[in-house]
């Protein structure tokens, strides 16, 4: 900890802490993860480890950037700061006047380059939601804090739970195996975009474990387009294994068309 300098805490989870330090060396803010490893059993420590590991070979323009990582009482991870805030608190700010679809598919496509480049190395991210959807300064959108993404061990198809309760997957409300749950959280993250709104919410976990079973979500506005409109249908379809793959998604022509923007062709 002796190169940063602690600026504020901006932020806790169930991980540990979040803490906004600057750099002594090069005067840049980084954000690091205070995660508490004292309880953990040593299997549980190596298994941080190696999160951290995948964690340090992600490299991509639409992933916050991992620095380094060290330990002393706690584990402590170093990443890009993004100043642009979190989609979730963008969403918020809206105060009720919707996106245009133009900027809803441009932060969607980015959203979608990121978790192809997550997937693509067979591991999940688990975690998706709009708390950890960042935005840089120049708006270019990241996603940040792989909760517990550790490489898809295919004969354990990722059978853990359980993350904001929002997001939730019908698979794992029924306590159902899944490997498709980014998929779903994808969708929730695409509605909200849409309509500034959880798309499955109730007063308490009962009742918002039925509305997610079901499937039941109030319709998004008709002034966006039946091709992202019939998206949205498909990727929240109950059954995992009708839901498209990130790859298909970022296939459908009115998404394609927009993926130049963002990548320059090295990273494709």
């Amino acid at each position: 900890m002796d190169k940063y300098e602690k600026v504020k805490k901006i932020g806790e989870g169930s991980f540990g802490k979040a803490i906004l330090v600057k750099s002594k060396g090069d005067g840049h803010q980084y954000v690091i993860k205070e995660i508490g490893i004292s309880g953990m059993s040593s299997k549980e420590r190596q298994e941080s480890r190696k999160e951290v590991a995948v964690l340090a070979n992600m490299s991509h323009p639409n992933i916050v950037q991992y620095q380094e990582s060290f330990e002393g009482g706690c584990l402590y991870i170093v990443m890009d700061y993004c100043e642009g805030g979190d989609l979730f608190k963008k969403i918020n700010s809206q105060k009720g006047i919707l996106f245009s679809e133009e900027q809803i598919l441009d932060w969607f496509v980015q959203i979608c380059l990121a978790l192809k480049h997550v997937h693509d190395r067979k591991i999940l991210h688990r975690d998706i939601k709009s708390q950890n959807i960042f935005l840089t300064k120049d708006g270019t959108v990241q996603l940040g804090d792989f909760g517990i993404a550790r490489v898809l061990n295919t004969v354990e198809l990722a059978r853990t739970c359980i993350g904001t309760p929002y997001y939730l997957s019908p698979e794992i409300c029924e306590n159902k195996p899944y490997n498709n749950k980014d998929i779903w959280a994808l969708g929730c993250v695409l509605y909200e975009m849409c309509t500034l709104k959880h798309a499955f919410e109730a007063g308490n976990m009962k009742n918002l474990v039925l509305k997610i079973i079901r499937g039941s979500y109030p319709p998004v506005s008709v002034h966006y387009s039946q091709e992202l409109r019939s998206l949205l249908a498909q990727l929240f379809k109950r059954n995992p294994r009708e839901r498209p793959s990130v790859s298909s998604i970022l296939d459908k022509p009115f998404l394609s068309c927009r993926i130049e923007k963002f990548l320059t062709p090295q990273v494709q």
